[in-house]
């Protein structure tokens, strides 16, 4: 009977913890329900007032408007008015009308009017014509944005005492590669530009305004790296500071995921605040957390020149990047000499961050040698495959738009097909899919040379042109890039990677080359074209190095011609505004037996092949 009633109590007894467990839950939940419901409310008037005050602003630049031109309409009445007055003033004092005076009132007195007559002769001073004056606009609001004022600042270098001029590379403002995603950062200027095209980004909130500011646009990942400098340096050295335990639980309360990111200084200085976080990260080999090192980012690494081009010197890192100067004043510093000559022991980042920059390193000027360096750099990783990589580890989606490749391959004789599809088969960049219109046997040819890419085949017919054939073609093409190749000419293994490296940096809708290599076959003769048609925006390329987006070649489509559709398409985009960039000299040469309008406008290289000069 006792057992029973010892066994009834002890149930009683569980049954009662129990109870205050599910009452404790409950009272947890109510609770947290509660904050939930506060920070949904916080949030909903935050988005409201956000709203509020992107009305205001417009309303305010409105009223500044008008009333800047209130202002430019009363100056010109002002204006007008002194410019009557003047006139009437001219009209007073004119010889002639100083003599139908002297006339009018002395005609009935001879001594009146000789003296009127007498006094008409004398030269009178003109008055003076007016002159506009600038309107006075009222000052604009500063725009205070995060990063809006990420620009170069410092337009001089000096060298052994004498001062040089430059043109700042402009730092772009976009377009983001992850548009859907929204990171908030903590870094210095460095890290900063390479992560600033990745993502939406927010920057620039302190310790005490991040409730504030991190509302406005709640983020799906907070990035602290290892910054020496700012309000967040001492939150995060040492024993980790009040602001930065409420960053991190205002992140956890809203499911936002938390990453560090060593990349600088003693580790053990920020072990303790790293510990905070979800995920930690490491630029070090020496730690062993997961690494993630620095990369090329495209936007800012680029070999797009500076305005006035490059100094005629080698510089030594000291010369070149001076410690006074800014990152985005770096960037400009980058692009500034003929080669950088750096010393043993140079950070592995700056040499790629040069060497992206087309700037040649070493003791010399070698754009051969500058070129290939590049391309390394680039095959290094850019930040974009870093920020897969590190995405990947945190789970949140990765995706971006890619640089698949279409090639269009017409062939008009056949016997140019298996050179034509040995070219192809050459690019280790990689081809998706291949248009082939040619005979019958080029589509099993095709399979055979290219077993992993996809092979497409029209036959056309017989009196087709080079063009008709490529408008047969463009519309199977499937991948976002569409290349187009000609079987007569020579192209390198890294000739589509080359290319497709321009729409990472620039703005081009089509991308080719108006600087290339040329052979003639019957001089024996190589030949280089526009050598200083590299990296820039033109009004036209060379047809057989093109590569445009898919959609833009859709829309244009192809003169029915076989020599000259590439002059009607560069037309065409020029009354269409679509911008046509120019890439790197290498990785193509145009053969042809005999060229005069080549041999007019190119400049001779050597009798010889132009391979080994091309295709680096």
């Amino acid at each position: 009977m006792s057992t029973e009633l010892e066994s009834t109590r002890r149930a009683l007894r569980d049954a009662v913890a129990q109870a205050e467990r599910a009452a404790e839950l409950a009272r947890l939940l109510d609770a947290a329900q509660a904050r939930l419901a506060e920070a949904e409310r916080a949030v909903e008037e935050a988005r409201t007032l956000a709203e509020r005050l992107d009305e205001s602003e417009a309303r305010l630049a409105a009223e500044q408007a008008a009333a800047d031109r209130l202002r430019k309409e009363l100056a010109e009445q002002r204006f007008q008015a002194e410019v009557a007055n003047w006139k009437l003033s001219s009209i007073k004092v004119a010889r002639w009308n100083r003599l139908g005076d002297a006339i009018k009132s002395g005609k009935s007195n001879p001594v009146r009017l000789a003296k009127g007559l007498k006094g008409a002769a004398k030269p009178v001073k003109r008055p003076t014509a007016p002159k506009r004056v600038p309107v006075a606009v009222a000052a604009r609001p500063k725009d205070e944005r995060p990063g809006a004022a990420y620009q170069a600042k410092a337009t001089t270098r000096t060298l052994n005492g004498a001062s040089f001029k430059l043109k700042p590379f402009r730092v772009p403002t976009g377009p983001n590669t992850r548009p859907h995603l929204t990171a908030a950062v903590i870094a210095d200027p460095h890290v900063e530009a390479l992560l600033r095209y990745e993502w939406r980004q927010t920057t620039g909130f302190t310790p005490r305004d991040f409730p504030r500011i991190l509302p406005l646009e709640v983020p799906h990942l907070l990035v602290v790296e290892s910054v020496t400098q700012g309000p967040w340096a001492e939150e995060i050295t040492g024993e980790p500071g009040e602001g930065l335990k409420a960053l991190l639980a205002w992140c956890a309360e809203r499911g936002i995921r938390t990453v560090f990111w060593h990349t600088k200084g003693d580790v053990a200085a920020y072990a303790a605040a790293a510990e905070l976080f979800e995920y930690r990260f490491t630029s070090d080999l020496s730690v062993a957390w997961p690494r993630l090192s620095f990369g090329i980012q495209p936007r800012v690494h680029n070999p797009l020149p500076l305005a006035g081009g490059r100094i005629d010197r080698v510089l030594t890192l000291d010369q070149l990047l001076p410690s006074h100067l800014e990152y985005p004043d770096l960037l400009t510093s980058y692009r500034w000499p003929a080669a950088a000559d750096c010393p043993p022991g140079t950070p592995q980042w700056r040499l790629a961050e040069l060497a992206a920059c087309g700037t040649p390193i070493g003791t010399e000027a070698d754009s051969r040698r500058a070129h290939v360096a590049m391309r390394r750099a680039y095959q290094m990783g850019t930040m974009s495959e870093r920020i897969d990589e590190l995405l990947d580890v945190i789970g949140l989606p990765s995706a971006r738009a890619t640089l698949t490749t279409s090639v269009l391959l017409p062939v008009l004789d056949p016997y140019q097909l298996e050179h034509a599809l040995a070219q192809v088969a050459r690019q280790q960049s990689g081809v998706e899919q291949l248009v082939v219109i040619g005979p019958p046997e080029a589509e099993l040819r095709a399979r055979d040379v290219l077993p992993d890419v996809e092979v497409l085949h029209r036959r056309p017919s017989p009196d087709m042109t080079a063009g008709a054939m490529l408008n047969a073609g463009i519309d199977l093409c499937e991948a976002d890039l569409v290349a187009v190749m000609d079987p007569r000419d020579v192209y390198g293994a890294h000739y589509l990677t080359d290319l497709k490296r321009a729409f990472l940096f620039t703005t081009a809708d089509i991308v080719g080359k108006a600087a290339y290599y040329a052979h003639l076959r019957k001089p024996q003769a190589t030949l280089l074209k526009q050598p200083g048609a590299e990296y820039s925006y033109l009004p036209e390329v060379a047809g057989a190095t093109l590569l445009a987006r898919r959609n833009t070649l859709r829309e244009l489509r192809f003169a029915d011609l076989t020599e000259g559709w590439d002059e009607v398409l560069m037309r065409q985009c020029r009354t269409d505004g679509i911008k046509v960039f120019s890439a790197d000299r290498f990785g193509y040469v145009r053969m042809r037996d005999e060229d005069r309008w080549l041999l007019g406008s190119a400049q001779l290289v050597e009798y010889g092949s132009a391979e080994p000069h091309a295709l680096i």
